[in-house]
């Protein structure tokens, strides 16, 4: 496990005066691996499935059945994107336990490229759902003057997911980093452990969040076409 590329950037290929990074490079490797894997488990579904369709139809029925028990409603619209950053997240934060490799998650650039999608998907879906005059007009109440606050509310939200989910796993390289350094190998299954199990919750808590903040946005603007009615 490597640590350490959120505090010291390491630049794979350089193009002339463009640089990319190593963040950049495995963020597009996972999502092409990640499309190539799902292309090949829907590409012949069977009837009577066998032990990997069963297990993805069991990963696919559990994260719908997580988005329905917040949106009922809505399961079927947001489900897409929530289980996309559900599946990605968990990708990307356990890729740190292969030797030489460091999550995306732990460089401040994957946590707020994520932080901005979901912002969008909040208003995407708030638009989606009631109209683009009835979803601004939420941003007016209680009182027109509160206007500022809210636009300042919906900002720090999203800076608030960018630091939660890059400073544990930030933080969890740099544990494991640490205990490393004085245990040296003689510890490595439970440091292993604690990174798999802090990759799923921190990829669980991000997903959620994302979810309920979507949710807020809806659910706002039907009570609010309620109250109207």
């Amino acid at each position: 496990m490597s640590g350490g590329g959120g505090l010291m950037q390491r630049w794979w290929i350089h193009l002339g005066p463009l640089a990319v990074s190593e963040t950049v490079v495995i963020t597009w490797a996972l999502m092409l691996a990640l499309c190539l894997v799902a292309w090949l488990l829907a590409r012949r579904p069977r009837t009577d499935p066998g032990q990997l369709q069963a297990a993805t139809e069991g990963v696919y029925g559990a994260v719908r059945q997580a988005v329905a028990d917040v949106l009922p409603d809505y399961a079927d619209r947001v489900m897409p994107f929530v289980g996309t950053l559900w599946i990605f997240l968990v990708a990307a934060n356990l890729i740190g336990i292969v030797p030489g490799l460091e999550s995306p998650t732990s460089d401040m650039a994957t946590p707020a490229a994520l932080a901005v999608l979901v912002f969008a998907s909040v208003h995407w879906f708030g638009i989606r759902t009631q109209g683009l005059r009835r979803y601004l007009a939420h941003y007016l109440e209680p009182n027109p003057l509160l206007l500022p606050f809210n636009v300042i509310g919906e900002i720090t939200r999203s800076v608030a997911l960018t630091f939660r989910l890059f400073g544990n796993m930030m933080s969890l390289s740099l544990t494991a980093l640490l205990v490393l350094m004085v245990a040296g190998f003689l510890a490595p299954i439970p440091i292993l452990m604690l990174h798999i199990v802090e990759a799923l919750v921190q990829a669980y808590i991000f997903g959620m969040l994302a979810l309920i903040y979507i949710a807020g946005g809806i659910q706002a603007q039907e009570s609010r076409g309620r109250d109207e009615e």
